[in-house]
């Protein structure tokens, strides 16, 4: 397989050698003397054993007051300890020069709003045009040593936000974040007919389908699944809505599982959604092009600021033009 090295169709930003990053650094406390470095770096910083162990085989990986130290090292009150991650670059994601809306973007993180069509990802199949293409190319353009590492994702046909960390430490921030539902996620769908109860929870476990694994099903014998939903708009006397909804767990095609089996499949759905059989709904079925689906709504706690974050994207214009035609506009 072709690298970012070796295919003559992409050429390499210019870029520095690879470094460090910036150190992360916290000054131990009185009540902190005596402490191994380990705990230190685990209670003030949430440093994870995983990444403490990487850090260990590094040179400058874990410093107290600038000088080398070792995870069991005691700590003294004043002293700075400080950690330093090796910096990394994806030569394995051919960097494109793709079109890419970057909705924030410093030191640490970045926040992409990702259009339907795209896959996050390179995969089988998928080996150019994703978003990780495009941000690798932005990040080489930058001069920036920079591994892509997603935070999470989202199905190819789903337009909307996806959070990048920058090094290892905030994506294991992060990471923790979203697996314990600190990271709040919001979409907007469009779907047929309407919720008979207007807002709700669905509590529904998940699975794959035994005899398609493809595809997901609600079943008993499911991982624990929940989707909070709330109706926005009903169009044509009930044929269609609008919902907004946040996930609690994160399980794959989730909110397109939930909504079909409360009878609100997504229009433009080809994987979960009811045939297109009149009523308009051939009609509905063009103007979306795919999943009505969009992450609209991102919110979380930088890593390192601690500042409370938080963004939306609009509707795309495919979307925006199937909202149009269900108004009967």
């Amino acid at each position: 397989m072709a690298t970012a090295k070796t295919d003559p169709r992409y050429v390499q930003g210019t870029v520095p050698p690879l470094g460090y990053y910036e150190p992360i650094a916290v000054t131990a406390g009185e009540l902190e003397h005596g402490w191994r470095l380990s705990k230190l770096l685990e209670r003030r910083l949430g440093v994870s054993r995983k990444l403490l162990s990487r850090l260990k085989l590094t040179d400058k990986g874990l410093m107290i007051n600038g000088v080398r130290a070792y995870s069991g090292d005691p700590v003294s009150a004043g002293d700075i300890c400080e950690i330093r991650m090796e910096q990394e670059r994806s030569d394995d994601i051919l960097a494109q020069p793709l079109p890419l809306e970057i909705v924030f973007e410093d030191k640490w993180l970045l926040l992409a709003h990702k259009p339907s069509g795209m896959v996050v990802h390179p995969t089988h199949g998928h080996y150019t045009g994703t978003l990780a293409n495009a941000i690798v190319h932005h990040w080489q353009q930058q001069g920036e040593n920079v591994r892509f590492r997603p935070v999470h994702r989202l199905d190819e046909d789903t337009s909307g936000l996806v959070l990048i960390a920058k090094n290892p430490y905030v994506h294991q921030q992060l990471s923790e974040q979203h697996s314990d539902g600190r990271i709040r996620k919001g979409y907007l769908a469009f779907a047929y007919g309407a919720p008979v109860i207007p807002s709700g929870r669905v509590d529904a476990p998940i699975d794959r389908d035994p005899d398609a694994p493809h595809y997901r099903i609600v079943t008993p014998v499911g991982y624990p699944s929940a989707t909070l939903y709330e109706t926005a708009d009903v169009y044509g006397g009930g044929g269609a809505c609008k919902l907004r909804l946040r996930l609690e767990t994160g399980r794959t095609h989730q909110i397109r599982v939930h909504m079909g089996w409360i009878g609100c499949s997504l229009i433009g759905d080809r994987m979960y959604g009811p045939a297109a059989n009149g009523s308009g709904r051939e009609d509905w079925e063009r103007a979306a092009g795919r999943q009505a689906l969009h992450a609209e709504r991102l919110s979380f706690q930088h890593p390192m600021t601690g500042e409370e974050m938080s963004f939306s994207a609009p509707l795309p214009p495919d979307l925006a033009a199937l909202e149009t035609l269900l108004r009967g506009e």
